[in-house]
C-alpha cells in the first residue's frame, strides 16, 4: 500500500507540473491576445477563438496527464495494453468511472489517487478559464471606458 501512495503522490506532482506548463503556455497566449487596443478592435469570433485556444491547451495538458497515469499503469503491469490503460485513465481522471475496466485489488488505491488528481486538476482548469474570461472582459470594458473619456 505504501508503494501505491508514493507512486500516487509522485504522479500528482508530475501532473501538476504538466498542468502548470499548460497554464503558462495558455496564459501567455491569452496575454498576447489581451492587448487593449487589439482587443477593442477584435471581433467576437476572435475573442471566442482565443478563449477556445486556451481551453484546448488545457485539454491537451489533461490528456498528457492521463497519459502519464496510463503509462504508469502499463509499466507497473496493472493494465498490460497502453490503449486500454489510456482509456481507463481518461475515464478515471475525469471521475466518470464506467467500471468496465477494473484494476486488480492491489492497484485500486492508485486508481483512487488518479481520480482525486483529476478532480483537483479540473478545479484548477475551471478557475483558470473563469479568470481568463474575467480578465478578457475587464480589459475590453476598461478600454471602452478609456475611449469614452
Amino acid at each position: 500500500m505504501m508503494f501505491q501512495i508514493l507512486v500516487g503522490c509522485a504522479l500528482i506532482v508530475i501532473t501538476s507540473c504538466v498542468h502548470a506548463l499548460g497554464m503558462t503556455i495558455g496564459l501567455r497566449s491569452i496575454t498576447a491576445s489581451n492587448r487593449k487596443k487589439r482587443l477593442a478592435n477584435a471581433s467576437l469570433l476572435f475573442r471566442s477563438l482565443t478563449i477556445s485556444a486556451f481551453i484546448l491547451i488545457l485539454f491537451f495538458a489533461t490528456l498528457a496527464e492521463a497519459g502519464i497515469w496510463a503509462l504508469t499503469f502499463t509499466k507497473l503491469g496493472a493494465i498490460p495494453d497502453f490503449l486500454e490503460a489510456f482509456y481507463f485513465s481518461t475515464v478515471t481522471y475525469t471521475t466518470l468511472g464506467y467500471g468496465d475496466i477494473v484494476l486488480d485489488g492491489k492497484w485500486r488505491i492508485l486508481s483512487s489517487f488518479e481520480a482525486a488528481n483529476g478532480l483537483i486538476m479540473f478545479g484548477w482548469t475551471t478557475a483558470l478559464v473563469f479568470e481568463s474570461i474575467h480578465q478578457f472582459s475587464k480589459a475590453l470594458s476598461d478600454f471602452k471606458t478609456l475611449s469614452h473619456s
